[in-house]
């Protein structure tokens, strides 16, 4: 296992050494060591959960045009040529196609599996606290978005279609995404860290409109 795990760091930092900033191989690092973390109070299989936390964003769809497909194959083909039995890369592309928030919005059966929820809450921990606040800020303004405008309310029922396609100010991405996650948490170490990590969002987005509105 140890070969595989050096293996696939060294082909995920290879893949991803030109992306933006909040989805590159320090996003996958963080989110190895959550994983890494949440497993050791969890039954699973760790193999499983550490090469899907290395490739969960190996071709991220925002950055390939929506395409959903290219991440989960790209995986699939990196996992065979590395010898590794059949049900794990099965398992491992699984967690990747249903990871995603824009995914949980979907309705109808959906493929589970408690290496999923620890990789999940693992990547989602990433996008909330200073460092999902950061990585919030970073990609809007790699996509050129507005900070903030009163006028624009954030969209609470959004579609996964109109959350692929939403060009909404940074701020509302908040109420859209990041302030969800701690009431979508699966495991128990996931809520508690969720938790403190909520609570400094909110006190950051009461600092800033303070700081709009020209308050003390």
């Amino acid at each position: 296992m140890d070969k595989l795990i050096e293996n696939t760091i060294t082909f995920v930092k290879s893949e991803l050494k030109n992306a933006e900033g909040g989805h590159d191989w320090f996003h996958i690092e963080r989110v190895y060591k959550n994983t890494l973390l949440i497993a050791k109070s969890e039954n699973i299989d760790l193999t499983i959960v550490s090469l899907a936390a290395l490739l969960h964003d190996i071709a991220d769809p925002k950055f390939h045009d929506g395409d959903e497909t290219v991440g989960p194959r790209v995986a699939r083909e990196f996992l065979f040529k590395q010898n590794v039995d059949s049900k794990i890369i099965e398992h491992v592309v699984a967690i990747i196609e249903n990871m995603s928030f824009k995914n949980s919005l979907e309705t109808g059966d959906k493929f589970t599996s408690p290496e999923l929820e620890v990789v999940q809450d693992a990547d989602r921990l990433d996008a909330i606290g200073a460092i999902g606040i950061a990585r919030c800020f970073n990609y809007g303004g790699f996509k050129n978005r507005a900070l903030y405008n009163p006028e624009i309310a954030p969209n609470l029922n959004m579609s996964k279609e109109e959350y692929k396609v939403s060009d909404a100010p940074t701020i509302n991405h908040f109420y859209e995404k990041l302030l969800l996650l701690k009431d979508k948490m699966n495991t128990k170490t996931g809520k508690q860290i969720a938790s403190n990590r909520h609570n400094y969002m909110e006190g950051f987005l009461k600092q800033f409109y303070a700081e709009w509105n020209g308050k003390l």
